[in-house]
């Protein structure tokens, strides 16, 4: 999305747009309820799909069974995200779109593994835990007047380490790691929300003028609040799932 505020901010101070501050509200509650809205649908899309490869024994074995489709699905979400990421500026809002859609579904797949591992009440209650830290977190940032942008350096620090342990914790097997990297993701991604809300909410005045790159603008607010969420939802369900027996 950086790639798309140089232009914004090399027009001639004379073109730019006086709001008052009670306008300057008004469009970025519009743009986040815009955010927020798309955020719900990807969950929702996502969701669905999770449930439906958690009652299909075929789905189970296809996405989950075998090894090659499922990472192969993970690699392709990166992928995913990384292409949004780099190709935003010159992507249509349509393609933006259909990409964000693209990997809610994939996730959703992959999220499925879920249903084999722990109770769906367990999942269930573990969702609306999440979705009322994130709200809380979302809200924080939001209405906050304190800047956040000093946290994103120990955030991307914070996120590097979690990423590295949790590699090697895949060959060492150690439950005492396991539980550290859990409580840490838990901290990393509730902090990262109330973050992101914050350069999300600032994104409103990008697509001031062009309808396009507004949409655009909204839709990449609701990937990056959406891998927090489901991040957050993760780390809370090895912390507080039951697991099947």
């Amino acid at each position: 999305m950086e790639n798309l505020m140089p232009e914004q901010t090399s027009e001639p101070q004379a073109q730019r747009i006086v709001l008052t501050a009670e306008e300057a509200a008004a469009i970025q509650t519009r743009f986040m309820t815009q955010v927020y809205g798309w955020m719900a649908g990807a969950l929702a899309m996502s969701g669905g799909m999770a449930m439906m490869v958690g009652a299909s024994d075929v789905l189970q074995r296809f996405v989950i069974g075998n090894r090659l489709v499922f990472f192969g699905l993970l690699i392709l979400q990166m992928l995913l995200v990384g292409y949004i990421g780099a190709r935003l500026a010159k992507m249509s809002a349509n393609q933006v779109v259909g990409t964000f859609v693209a990997y809610s579904v994939i996730s959703g797949l992959t999220l499925g593994f879920i249903f084999m591992v722990y109770r769906a009440d367990s999942i269930a209650s573990t969702f609306f835990v999440t979705a009322g830290t994130f709200g809380v977190m979302s809200l924080y940032g939001y209405f906050t007047r304190t800047d956040l942008s000093s946290w994103g350096n120990l955030l991307l620090m914070g996120l590097i380490g979690l990423v590295i342990a949790s590699v090697v914790n895949i060959f060492l097997q150690s439950g005492l790691l396991y539980w550290i990297t859990s409580f840490v993701g838990v901290l990393l991604f509730v902090a990262l929300t109330a973050y992101d809300t914050q350069k999300v909410k600032s994104l409103a005045f990008v697509g001031l003028e062009d309808e396009d790159l507004d949409r655009k603008a909204a839709v990449w607010g609701a990937l990056t609040l959406y891998l927090d969420f489901v991040n957050l939802f993760l780390y809370l369900l090895r912390l507080f799932g039951d697991r099947r027996r």
